[in-house]
């Protein structure tokens, strides 16, 4: 493995920070449809609340003018009581609404969370293998999962932007009425401080862009070198040190980086908090000067209380407004994967209209010139490919590894398209059905199937989870497989939990829970059963068993079979040898031992070392 180069010159242009500002209004839709009324309840609580130290200010330089009346020999107010018990009144809405806003906040996120990651799910759901097999498709993968739920601090952020907006606005205003000059001289000073963070939540990101294939590399080594899989050859290999100084060097690196983005925040970030500091106090020394002119064109005590406290208001708001679009701009940048990933759309489309899965299938699969390249490489898989597939034929795909056999299962599945060339399925382009029918009618297990850490009873039951099925359903279909013989071995029989993820779990060997994924095909009842090399974990014994039953079970429906076991091959109606992406022979067992080409080749050298 590669380190993946993490320095490189970092551009920061603003174009690209206020173009991440376009994330926004599709995360509020999310937002907002994860839950409309906690939304709207959310908004108006922040109002009232935002406009309640206003109101507050208010009361307390009334409260303060009584007083200095009060000291200077004059009667108190008649409404002085009225005022205290007003302010009293004030802070104690102000309290219970802000403890109504965190409810609402917890509620809205827990909503959130759950609607994003359900959203992430679906669409990595519609998309299709040639996006799964692309690598940099799993660093914006990586990132949308993390996007999903960590962007839980903006969402809030948002919140008190629009409560923060609302108290500044109001106690501007009310600086505006007494001096226009008090507003001039808190702009000045803060809007350098603003602008730096915002640089800084830029490089922050573009920080993390970076990084994102080396923190891949090294989720990867943490879990090779502390996995029960890895466990082994770790210690024969001796590959602790090994795995533990690629990650240490990645690990200085990324430190590196990121200290040094520290250092220039720290000192950058320092020297223009000092900026808006002196524009506060720039603000705060003009009502003072003012208040001891005296006469008319001075403040009286009370003004003065309301003034100096709203320009300390409207000061610390207003930093908090531009610290809170910094950090919605710096999560903002971090949505760009997210929105992107949501974006996306498969190459292979089903059909909205497309024509539903012929039933019974009358004249089968037939690929006409197919070519075939993966995206991204120029080695083409399959060249000019034709084969045909007819209703209650089982036929044997042969050949080395890297010839294509994989491939056209791919194809006849629709997990990719052809380059070139087409795949008809009773005379009608295989684009021309809706791929949900198409994929509801086939049964396929892959060598690599999925090993689900769930019951036993799950495991088989997702091989049908869009049609009701019954218990005696799953059973036969177990018994088909022969994973009956492993269920009956484990003490908690359907209901045991497989794999060790979770308490309780029992791990099966790779022939037992290849039996299960075996199971899974026979209960789909399928029109197109396919076995990619189903047997390769299985025992001879097993392996004769199993095969004795899938001749049986599939007679009279369409079977495709991969294998590199001719004892297996030889089962089939007709096999048919790849090599080079083409269809070189084909024929039963016999016709082609006679024939005497790769296949009898292929077959001697097998036999050859079993005596």
């Amino acid at each position: 493995m590669n380190e993946a180069p993490i320095h490189k010159k970092v551009e920061s242009p603003w174009r690209d920070r206020l173009t991440a500002l376009r994330n926004l209004p599709p995360v509020l839709r999310i937002l907002w449809n994860s839950g409309p009324a906690v939304v709207m309840w959310g908004l108006v609580l922040r109002v009232i609340v935002a406009l309640l130290p206003l109101a507050i200010t208010k009361v307390a330089a009334l409260i303060v003018q009584d007083i200095g009346e009060v000291l200077r020999g004059r009667p108190l107010s008649h409404n002085f009581w009225i005022l205290v018990g007003t302010e009293v009144g004030l802070n104690v809405v102000f309290g219970l609404i802000t403890h109504a806003i965190d409810y609402s906040d917890s509620l809205l996120a827990n909503r959130y969370t759950q609607y994003v990651s359900v959203k992430v799910m679906e669409q990595a759901s519609r998309l299709d293998l040639t996006t799964y097999e692309n690598p940099v498709f799993y660093d914006r993968l990586e990132r949308a999962r993390v996007q999903a739920t960590d962007r839980l601090a903006m969402i809030q952020q948002m919140g008190r932007l629009f409560q923060q907006v609302i108290t500044t606005l109001s106690f501007t205003v009310a600086l505006a009425w007494a001096s226009p000059w008090l507003v001039l001289l808190l702009g000045v000073g803060l809007l350098p401080s603003f602008l730096g963070e915002t640089h800084f939540a830029f490089l922050g990101y573009a920080k993390n862009f970076r990084q994102t294939p080396a923190k891949r590399q090294m989720d990867y080594l943490r879990q090779v070198a502390g996995s029960r899989e890895g466990a082994k050859e770790v210690k024969l290999f001796g590959l602790h040190r090994f795995f533990t100084d690629k990650f240490e060097t990645l690990a200085r690196q990324i430190y590196v980086e990121d200290v040094a983005l520290s250092r220039s925040k720290l000192i950058v970030g320092g020297l223009l908090g000092v900026i808006g500091t002196l524009g506060y106090y720039g603000a705060y020394i003009y009502v003072i000067w003012r208040t001891l002119q005296g006469g008319p064109e001075g403040y009286d005590l009370g003004k003065f209380i309301f003034l100096t406290t709203s320009i300390q208001q409207a000061s610390s708001n207003l930093q908090q407004v531009f610290s809170t679009v910094s950090g919605i701009a710096d999560q903002a940048l971090f949505l760009t994967d997210l929105i992107a990933f949501f974006e996306m759309e498969p190459t292979v489309n089903s059909n909205p209209d497309g024509n539903k899965m012929p039933v019974p299938i009358r004249r089968g699969f037939e690929f006409r010139n197919v070519s075939f390249t993966y995206p991204g490489t120029n080695r083409t898989v399959l060249h000019n490919f034709n084969f045909t597939l007819s209703p209650g034929e089982r036929i044997a795909l042969i050949g080395e590894n890297g010839q294509g056999k994989t491939t056209v299962v791919k194809l006849i599945t629709r997990l990719y398209d052809p380059t070139e060339g087409e795949i008809l399925l009773d005379g009608v382009n295989l684009r021309d059905y809706s791929l949900e029918d198409l994929h509801r009618h086939i049964g396929v297990i892959f060598q690599d199937f999925m090993r689900f850490e769930m019951t036993a009873r799950e495991n088989i039951a997702v091989g049908r989870v869009d049609q009701p099925h019954s218990e005696s359903d799953l059973e036969d279909a177990a018994h088909k497989s022969l994973a009956d013989e492993v269920v009956r071995k484990l003490s908690g029989g359907y209901d045991q939990i497989l794999g060790r993820r979770f308490e309780g779990g029992v791990e099966l060997s790779g022939g037992e829970w290849q039996k299960i994924a075996l199971a899974r095909a026979y209960l789909r009842d399928a029109q197109l059963l396919i076995l990619d090399e189903p047997t390769a974990a299985l025992d001879a014994r097993s392996e004769l068993e199993v095969f004795e039953r899938f001749a049986e079970l599939t007679l009279g429906k369409m079977a495709l079979l991969i294998s590199h076991r001719f004892s297996t091959v030889r089962m089939a109606d007709r096999i048919v040898v790849l090599s080079g992406g083409r269809l070189i022979e084909e024929g039963n067992h016999e016709q082609l031992m006679r024939a005497g080409g790769l296949y009898a080749e292929m077959f001697e050298m097998q036999a050859a070392s079993y005596r």
